[in-house]
C-alpha cells in the first residue's frame, strides 16, 4: 500500500514538472530482526518521520487517518492531493452482502470504529481482530479463515483489487475514519523549495474537509483507534460535518453545518455536541 500510495504521488508531481528528479525510497520501521509481522499501529508513519526529520528523504507520503493528530516540530503536510473514495467496503466470500451473510459470521477488522457500526446493523455477527496489508486480509477471506473482512474502499482500488468488494457501504451508513481516502503528503517545514513543488498537488477542497474530521477527532482527544468517525461534504461555501462517537455500548451520531472557512471551529463545536450527548466532559 505504501507504495502504491508513493507511485500516486510520483505521478501527479511528474505530471505538473516532468524534469523532476524523483525517486521512491523504501523506509522500512524499526525491528529485531525475524519479528514477527504486522508490527505496531503507527511505526511505519513513525519512521517515515524519523527519515524525514533526519534528512534521508524529502517527502514522506501517508494514509492521512493513519497519522496522529499531534504534529511532529518541523515537519508540515504541505498537500493533500484530491481525495479518494472515503467509503468502506466489504469482501466476502461468494460476493455476499453484510445482510446476507449467514448468522454469527466472522467478519475481520481491527476498527473499533467499523466494529460498532457493523453490529448496529447486525448484533449478531463476530468480529475478529486482524491487522496485515490489504491483499494479506483478503486472502484470509478467500482461504476460507473469514467470512469476510472491511476495509477501506480507497486501499482497494490503490492495489487493483476494487472487483473484490461485495458491499460499498454508505458514508451514512458506516461513518468513515477522520479523513479516510486521503493522502497527506510531508515534508520539512524550513524546506521552502519542497513546499512550493507540494503545493501544486495540494486540492482546497479536500484540505478543507479533511480539516474539519481531522479537528473533530482531534477535539475528541483521539487518534485512529478511537470508535469515532467523521464525514465532511460541501455545498458552495458551505461545509456539512457527520460525526459519531461510541461511548458506554452506545453509539451516538449527530452533524452540523457552517462556513467552509471555519472548518476547524466546525470540527471542535461537533465534538463538543457528541461528548455532551455520550455525557462526557471535557
Amino acid at each position: 500500500m505504501a507504495l502504491a500510495q508513493a507511485a500516486i504521488v510520483v505521478q501527479k508531481l511528474g505530471a505538473i514538472d516532468p524534469h523532476l528528479d524523483l525517486a521512491v525510497v523504501v523506509v522500512a520501521p524499526r525491528a529485531p530482526e525475524n519479528a514477527p509481522y504486522p508490527r505496531e499501529p503507527g511505526e511505519h508513519t513513525s519512521a517515515l518521520q524519523r527519515a524525514l526529520a533526519g534528512g534521508d528523504i524529502d517527502i514522506a507520503v501517508h494514509s492521512y487517518k493513519d497519522l496522529p493528530t499531534r504534529r511532529p516540530e518541523g515537519l508540515v503536510i504541505a498537500a493533500i492531493p484530491l481525495r479518494d473514495d472515503p467509503r468502506d467496503a466489504l469482501v466476502s466470500r461468494a460476493g455476499m452482502a453484510l445482510r446476507r451473510l449467514a448468522a454469527g459470521a466472522a467478519i475481520g477488522t481491527s476498527s473499533p470504529r467499523r466494529e460498532v457500526q457493523l453490529k448496529a446493523i447486525r448484533p449478531d455477527i463476530s468480529v475478529i481482530p486482524i491487522r496485515g496489508n490489504v491483499d494479506s486480509r483478503v486472502s484470509r477471506v478467500e482461504d476460507g479463515e473469514l467470512d469476510a473482512i472491511v476495509v477501506s474502499l480507497a486501499g482497494l482500488k490503490r492495489l487493483g483489487l476494487q472487483d473484490r468488494a461485495s458491499e460499498v457501504f454508505s458514508v451514512y451508513e458506516l461513518l468513515p475514519a477522520p479523513a479516510q481516502g486521503a493522502l497527506a503528503v510531508e515534508c520539512r517545514a524550513a524546506d521552502a523549495s519542497i513546499r512550493a513543488i507540494l503545493r501544486a498537488i495540494d486540492d482546497p477542497a479536500a484540505r478543507s474537509l479533511v480539516t474539519a474530521e481531522r479537528s473533530f477527532l482531534a477535539a475528541l482527544g483521539g487518534d485512529c483507534n478511537l470508535p469515532v468517525g467523521a464525514y465532511a461534504e460541501r455545498f458552495g461555501s458551505t461545509l456539512k460535518l457527520h460525526g459519531m462517537l461510541a461511548a458506554g455500548g452506545q453509539v451516538y451520531r449527530t452533524k452540523n453545518a457552517g462556513q467552509a472557512d471555519a472548518a476547524v471551529g466546525l470540527g471542535r463545536e461537533l465534538a463538543a455536541e457528541l461528548l455532551g450527548l455520550a455525557g462526557h466532559s471535557r
